[in-house]
């Protein structure tokens, strides 16, 4: 049987050709049959498909270890990716909230940058304007005054006024610098999210890759394993049709060295071994003289009896195998029927008993 992979992409192809190898998978070579194949050529045949199912089966068995591996191997790196995915969503809300918190404290930075100017330019109209209008003296205060209650009141005007634009213009350079520090100091909380985010990102696309990787080569196993078992498949079947024209070719040889020319077998002859409810050439074409577990059909046992045909008989157990070798005489006796019932083998048409 042969295999043609030319759907296969060029590189699964590779990978699957490179485990072939390793596996010691090739393909079958046809087997060529004369017209009629003698005895010797049919066991030598039986023995290399059987050689070729060992070996095909070791092959297989190994292809599924090597699965068994790789799904381990796959399940680490799947359960690393995951640990992995979930660092990295940790990662990118840090640094998410490291932006904003930069955001806010440069909007905040702007605004007292803006409210410093404004105080520092009130101040400085206030002190041109004292200027120019002349500093006035004690003196000049206490003869302006409209009593003692007035002069208290100027008095304490022209302290607050002066201490109010100090006190806004240190207040505003005090919150101005500790927003500059904010700022800065998150700025570098930023760029070291940034950095982690980055570092993992790179990790997790490394284990995305390590994984395709395994799953690339697994696949790759799984298509040779399934070409195995293909071959091991059709090679069984050939094994199995091989075994059937072997005992047929050795029952018609033990058939003619049992009879006379021309002669058929009589129900008598019970053949070499003894002890048959049905001729011996029956019994060696159909089993040769084993008890033979269910062909493909469902036959079984000695005389090779349908399920069916047995328990329409009245056999014992689901199926002729499974029944000693007395009860399975007791059935084909009762197939046989003094011969009558000699067409239930086929066997018997093949040896000359009809």
């Amino acid at each position: 049987m042969r295999f043609r992979l030319s759907h296969v992409p060029v590189r699964v192809t590779l990978a699957v050709s490179a485990a072939m190898a390793l596996l010691g998978v090739s393909a079958a070579v046809p087997l060529a049959w004369s017209a009629s194949p003698s005895a010797q050529s049919l066991q030598s045949n039986l023995n290399q498909q059987q050689a070729r199912a060992r070996s095909l089966s070791a092959s297989t068995g190994q292809a599924s270890r090597l699965i068994d591996q790789l799904d381990g191997q796959i399940s680490l790196v799947t359960q690393r990716e995951a640990a992995v995915q979930t660092r990295l969503t940790a990662a990118r809300t840090a640094l998410g909230a490291a932006q904003i918190a930069v955001v806010h404290e440069r909007e905040l930075l702007t605004v007292l940058e803006s409210r410093l100017a404004r105080a520092r330019q009130a101040l400085s109209r206030q002190l041109v304007s004292e200027y120019e209008s002349g500093s006035q003296s004690i003196v000049t205060v206490v003869l302006q005054a409209r009593g003692f209650a007035d002069l208290l009141d100027r008095l304490h005007y022209l302290h607050m006024a002066e201490g109010e634009q100090k006190t806004i213009v240190h207040a505003t350079t005090v919150a101005k610098a500790r927003a500059e520090s904010a700022a800065a100091r998150l700025g570098q909380l930023e760029d070291r999210d940034q950095s982690t985010a980055d570092a993992v990102a790179t990790e997790a696309r490394a284990i995305a890759g390590m994984n395709a990787l395994l799953q690339s080569k697994r696949s790759a196993l799984q298509r040779v394993r399934a070409i195995q078992v293909a071959e091991l498949a059709a090679t069984r079947s050939r094994q199995s049709q091989l075994s059937h024209e072997l005992t047929v070719v050795e029952a018609q040889q033990a058939a003619a060295s049992v009879t006379t020319s021309g002669s058929p077998i009589p129900y008598g002859g019970a053949g070499a071994s003894g002890g048959w409810a049905i001729p011996y050439a029956i019994v060696l074409c159909e089993s040769g003289g084993q008890n033979l577990t269910p062909n493909s059909a469902g036959a079984s046992g000695y005389y090779q009896i349908l399920p069916s045909t047995w328990r329409g008989a009245g056999g014992t157990g689901p199926a002729a195998y499974l029944a000693p070798k007395s009860e399975q005489d007791r059935i084909a006796s009762i197939l046989w029927n003094n011969g009558a019932g000699a067409s239930n083998w086929v066997c018997a048409g093949i040896v000359g008993i009809h």
